[in-house]
């Protein structure tokens, strides 16, 4: 890694000793996401793909999380072009991290706008500062949001906040994504609030934690009968993991809440 890479993907340990991880977007001086950092988060996450964490947060330095993407992307693109971005990106970007079998937390310090914003409603958990605001601006430039935001969006807070959204174009603010569904908790500091969570998670149940993801993930693609349908074999498989078989024998021993989880 060269010092101007966009990324700063670390390998951390936990005081409990979890192994997890932080990607940091640190690309002054507007963190916009052009070529080059979008080349990096997918290296990054192609690296963790590999060898996954336990957890994961996403983060970004300077005053603003991003102010969009560097329109450059954009310039003279033919539809078959255009199509191909959204390909590569969910391939490469979103998908990867719904993929990755651990919980996934993004921490919003400030202004969060398009391909931020569409990343952070692929993740799991997204915690702001109360002075974060949202923005899916893309009909500034003709466009529509195409990283999966609007149904994302949509997911957590219903379609009709979705069309509102996206169609206007404003920024919505920490409190009110907060009271839609959409942010998960406003903390005053978010960076401290997001790395406690992450270590909390990472110390956790790592296979029951990507076994909710799964369940929750069919749900997704194929609403509750298909969820109801795959749960019992996703679920059943924890059966076979050290950290349930010693999670109930501690439970049994000396109560809840004392069990330690090795990720296994």
């Amino acid at each position: 890694m060269t010092d101007s890479k966009p990324t700063r993907l670390e390998r951390i340990v936990t005081a409990g000793g979890a192994r997890a991880a932080i990607i940091t977007v640190a690309h002054p001086p507007l963190n916009l996401f052009d070529k080059a950092l979008l080349d990096a988060l997918a290296a990054d996450f192609e690296e963790l793909a590999a060898d996954p964490p336990r957890a994961l947060l996403l983060r970004a330095e300077g005053k603003l999380v991003s102010g969009g993407v560097d329109v450059h992307v954009f310039d003279g693109l033919t539809t078959e072009e255009g199509a191909q971005l959204w390909q590569t990106l969910f391939a490469r970007v979103i998908h990867p991290i719904e993929a990755l079998p651990c919980p996934v937390v993004f921490a919003a310090h400030g202004l969060t706008l398009t391909a931020a914003f569409e990343i952070a409603l692929a993740c799991d958990i997204i915690l702001a500062a109360p002075k974060a605001k949202f923005g899916l601006v893309e009909t500034v430039v003709g466009l529509t949001p195409s990283m999966g935001g609007p149904q994302r969006l949509a997911e957590r807070a219903g379609s009709g906040r979705a069309r509102e959204f996206v169609m206007t174009g404003d920024l919505y603010d920490a409190a009110t994504m907060a009271d839609w569904g959409v942010v998960n908790a406003v903390h005053e500091d978010v960076d401290d609030a997001a790395r406690a969570l992450l270590a909390r998670l990472a110390d956790g149940p790592t296979r029951a934690h990507a076994a909710t993801k799964e369940i929750i993930g069919a749900w997704r693609s194929g609403g509750v009968a298909h969820a109801d349908s795959v749960t019992p074999e996703i679920s059943g498989r924890l059966f076979a993991t050290s950290d349930l078989k010693n999670a109930v024998r501690s439970f049994l021993d000396v109560g809840p809440g004392k069990a330690t989880y090795t990720g296994e």
